[in-house]
């Protein structure tokens, strides 16, 4: 064969390959990551019975059970001492959800739900049967129609305090999981719905005598949230083995309980002297009644005990508690993000100033944290064809995002923008190092030129960002620029 002969077909090969060559040419983008706090959905601190931009409970007390309050909002988001929430939690007595047998006030939770929508947050709920009031038909008491239906009886549980009704009379399942079921129908999905507190039994819902409850009774309580609320997440009060695993093993449900921070806050109870909540009971029941692994798939959402206020100052009813020193503030932070925390309700009681930096280290670490690591993608792409691309992700939370959210790409330039969604699953992102690897194709109809690629974690139905990175360059649309391409 000639010299020349080869040098073209030699020529002709390279000239075939050089698209290939350059195609796979990287560029790769590391970030900065930021130490702030980040307000993110679904998780950090909750407000109780308020929502962003209300004014905290003064002193150590708060409220809890009635009608939906609304204070007048000057637009300031911003509540004194207090972080700004992504959460608003409500609880409110059956009583008032169902004032006449089968006729629903809806408009009061259509109108928190609007109201959380407008100050960034979404709704928490708990719909407690009863209060522990002594009085029948008073305003903790379950629902007039039901007392005048069932008796005067104000008292069920043999230890004395528990429950104001019998919840073993078939009629308070079918009301009381009616009510249940009609939320689920007409709430669940709701954008603006961040979770379900299932309570059945007990003063204020919190489940005390759960474990008393025949079979019967309690599938049919628990059934009336599992089976009507498919989509929005659940939460259980850790109670007992027998009502948290059926929850468990009829849906993906989270937990929570009430009484974070007890060092010794009822010590002195003469009945089981020295007992905490904090040592004695729920890392053993966390364990015991098969909750260990729940936040891998639903969220768990505490409370304080007492507030935060009140772990400052002595108890006078507690001999051991002089007030908590900033070692025992961090041993319970610390014992909380062990659990996998996402939110923590303070009851809108405000943060004393000198622990604000112990509450912002717990904050960066509640829930998820993402940091984007690195993202690697070719500097041209052709239309119609396939943009492959590298992604490292590290989340420095201590548990996944609940919420769908969308991994986005957006290339933008002056005359033309396309948002493009990958097949990521966010929700799969569990603390530690994640990696998606994968590609997107550019619409055939996007106009050749110079773009900036920007990314971010977008809402399912409007495709704007929704949730800060723990990286700098946020632009104001809540996109990261990554940097440029060029389409072909």
């Amino acid at each position: 064969m000639k010299k020349s002969v080869k040098f073209l077909i030699i020529f002709f090969i390279i000239s075939a390959l050089l698209p290939e060559l350059s195609a796979q040419k990287k560029i790769t983008v590391r970030f900065k990551e930021t130490d702030e706090v980040l307000t993110n959905p679904g998780i950090g601190f909750t407000t109780f019975q308020r929502f962003n931009g209300d004014k905290s409970n003064e002193g150590v007390g708060w409220t809890e059970g009635k009608p939906i309050e609304y204070q007048k909002f000057d637009g300031n988001l911003v509540t004194k001492d207090h972080p700004i929430s992504s959460i608003a939690y409500f609880r409110v007595y059956w009583r008032f959800l169902e004032p006449e047998m089968g006729k629903y006030n809806w408009a009061m939770i259509d109108y928190a739900l609007k109201t959380a929508h407008e100050r960034h947050q979404a709704l928490l709920l708990r719909v407690a049967p009863y209060g522990s009031g002594k009085k029948i038909n008073d305003e903790t008491d379950v629902p007039d129609w039901y007392r005048a239906m069932i008796g005067e009886k104000n008292e069920w549980m043999s230890s004395g305090e528990g429950w104001r009704v019998d919840a073993e009379d078939p009629r308070y399942a079918q009301y009381f999981g009616k009510l249940i079921s009609e939320l689920g129908r007409r709430y669940d999905g709701h954008p603006d719905f961040e979770s379900v507190d299932l309570s059945i039994v007990g003063f204020w819902g919190e489940g005390r005598g759960s474990d008393s409850l025949t079979q019967k009774t309690r599938e049919s309580l628990v059934r009336s949230y599992t089976d009507n609320f498919k989509k929005t997440p659940l939460i259980m009060l850790l109670t007992d083995k027998k009502t948290n695993e059926f929850g468990l093993s009829q849906a993906n449900v989270g937990w929570r309980v009430d009484c974070i921070g007890d060092l010794g806050f009822w010590a002195d109870d003469k009945d089981r002297p020295g007992w905490t909540h904090m040592y004695d009971y729920y890392p053993q029941g966390i364990i015991n009644f098969g909750m260990k692994d729940a936040w891998k798939k639903a969220p768990v959402s505490l409370e304080v005990c007492g507030t935060i206020k009140s772990w400052k100052g002595k108890r006078d009813s507690c001999q051991y508690c002089q007030g908590y020193t900033v070692d025992d503030v961090n041993y319970i932070i610390d014992e909380t993000l062990k659990w996998h925390i996402s939110s923590f309700n303070a009851k809108s009681s405000g943060v004393p100033e000198e622990w604000r930096p112990l509450i912002d280290r717990w904050l960066k670490k509640m829930g998820y944290r993402f940091v984007l690591r690195s993202f690697s993608y070719p500097e041209f792409a052709e239309r119609g064809q396939k943009l492959s691309f590298l992604s490292w992700w590290d989340n420095k939370g201590v548990a996944p995002v609940y919420k769908k959210f969308l991994l986005a790409i957006r290339l933008i330039n002056e005359k033309r923008s396309a948002v493009i969604i990958t097949d990521a699953d966010v929700n799969s992102w569990f603390p530690g190092d994640n990696l998606y690897d994968d590609g997107i194709f550019i619409p055939g109809d996007l106009t050749t030129g110079t773009y900036q690629l920007q990314i971010g974690l977008v809402d399912p139905q409007s495709h704007e960002p929704k949730v800060s990175l723990a990286i700098k360059g946020r632009n104001p649309e809540g996109w990261y620029p990554v940097g440029k391409i060029e389409i072909k």
